[in-house]
């Protein structure tokens, strides 16, 4: 079992993306937090569905759930879902659907 203190290559990777965001939106005050969020997702996803590309054998267990364009996808916006609502930015404080007293 992985030490709490030790990151994982996951970690790793998602501060990193974190960081990039950072420094761009350092870098030009003016540029929309949006367009950076976006052009980021864009090479995430760009990455993602690299990494998922089925191998040569159209029979292999491992490449079944994305060895279709659609079945990658569909495992993208699982996974987008999933990290999404684990994010502590999932729920804001100003969300229209949030109660106010």
């Amino acid at each position: 079992m992985v030490a709490e203190t030790e990151h994982s290559v996951f970690d790793e990777a998602a501060d990193q993306v974190i960081e990039l965001g950072n420094r761009l939106a350092d870098k030009d005050p003016q540029v929309h937090l949006w367009d950076i969020a976006d052009g980021l997702l864009a090479g995430v996803i760009q990455y993602w569905l690299y990494t998922r590309q089925p191998c040569e054998d159209p029979d292999c267990e491992e490449c079944a759930p994305v060895n279709t364009a659609e079945r990658r996808l569909a495992a993208l916006l699982q996974d987008a879902q999933r990290l999404a609502a684990e994010s502590e930015y999932y729920h804001s404080p100003n969300d229209i659907n949030v109660g106010r007293a």
